[in-house]
């Protein structure tokens, strides 16, 4: 009943519920309790333009897709998939692409066939094992529908853990988030980041179809490409990220 009288733009006041994992430089909270990450300026301006006010809060990934489906929550941000998709409306323009490259842990016996690597059947063909986390869609997508055996953590950071201790060949993910994450777990010297990258990922915003929000992804993608226009996007990217 709650969203016939709160159709979008009916200037209701209530702020789209996003809810997101853990994980620098996406979006996380500082020791204050104030949110920052570059997914969370980019997606929070532009909502901000729209009229629209945010409100984040954090859960385990699966969960996190979980509340979006319900409706529980207004909004991820994540990679479209045909899953998500069912339950899900977005916009046409990613705001963001992100490099996927492959890591191994050091010493491994395979090191110079995985330098090696052209494709995501060479995986395969190697016998490799991933690790990766728990709700990872891209993975589901394209690693483990593949036949590719893979290991998964329900924590983002403690996949550099496993990896460290061999539980599986390689890890495919995005260097700028993972070596933060790499350090803090103090695995830095057990961990090799190779110069294979397999794709780049494009970012949305995914809103429940439950949402009365859903109906505004038009006028969010506008948005979007103005602010790539004037530069703003990557400014923001260039305060957390040196180099991309």
């Amino acid at each position: 009943m709650l969203s016939l009288p709160l159709a979008a733009g009916a200037g209701s006041g209530l702020p789209l519920r996003v809810a997101y994992p853990d994980y620098w430089p996406f979006f996380t909270r500082n020791e204050d309790g104030i949110m920052k990450g570059f997914f969370y300026d980019i997606v929070s301006e532009a909502l901000n333009r729209m009229g629209l006010g945010s409100e984040w809060r954090e859960y385990p990934w699966s969960r996190c897709q979980a509340l979006v489906q319900s409706g529980e929550a207004d909004a991820m941000v994540t990679v479209p998939t045909a899953e998500r998709l069912v339950y899900t409306a977005t916009h046409a323009d990613p705001f963001y692409l992100k490099e996927l490259k492959v890591f191994t842990y050091a010493g491994n016996p395979k090191l110079d066939e995985i330098r090696r690597i052209k494709s995501i059947d060479d995986i395969f063909n190697l016998g490799l094992t991933v690790v990766t986390y728990h709700g990872n869609g891209w993975n589901d997508k394209y690693i483990r529908s593949r036949g590719i055996k893979t290991y998964e953590s329900p924590r983002i950071k403690n996949i550099w853990l496993m990896l460290a201790n061999q539980r599986g060949d390689i890890s495919i993910e995005w260097p700028m988030a993972a070596w933060p994450l790499i350090e803090e777990g103090g695995v830095s010297k057990a961990i090799v980041e190779t110069d294979v990258s397999l794709e780049a990922m494009p970012f949305h915003l995914l809103v429940s179809c439950r949402s009365p929000y859903a109906a505004r992804m038009d006028e969010f993608n506008e948005v979007i490409k103005k602010m790539k226009a004037e530069g703003r996007i990557d400014r923001i990217v260039a305060k957390y990220v040196v180099k991309q």
